[in-house]
């Protein structure tokens, strides 16, 4: 089953783009993948699915300055024009034989 990794955090001004990186673990890098976003002191909330070829399916209401995309076994997600509200965890989690598992970074 995948298991995906995130790198500890990230940080990146107000106004500019961060690219958040996902990697699947050796021989699942067929797998999509779904990115959560959890602000403080909120439940999480569901951004995108991101397949293999790099196409994304977005949930409702994830504004346009949010992306999706993929290289081999790494999944991105991509923040444009951050603003103060997108300070929160960033979750990975893709599934597996029934299993699923999730990586936090920030």
């Amino acid at each position: 089953q995948p298991v995906p990794t995130q790198p500890p955090s990230a940080s990146a001004s107000l106004g500019a783009s961060a690219k958040l990186t996902c990697t699947l673990s050796s021989g699942h890098s067929d797998y999509a993948i779904a990115w959560h976003q959890q602000q403080p002191g909120k439940a999480p909330r569901y951004l995108m699915y991101v397949k293999s070829d790099g196409s994304h399916s977005k949930g409702d209401g994830i504004p346009d300055r949010f992306s999706g995309s993929s290289s081999g076994a790494d999944r991105y997600l991509t923040i444009s024009n951050i603003q103060s509200e997108d300070e929160a965890d960033y979750y990975c989690q893709t599934w597996g034989s029934g299993n699923n598992h999730s990586d936090t970074g920030r």
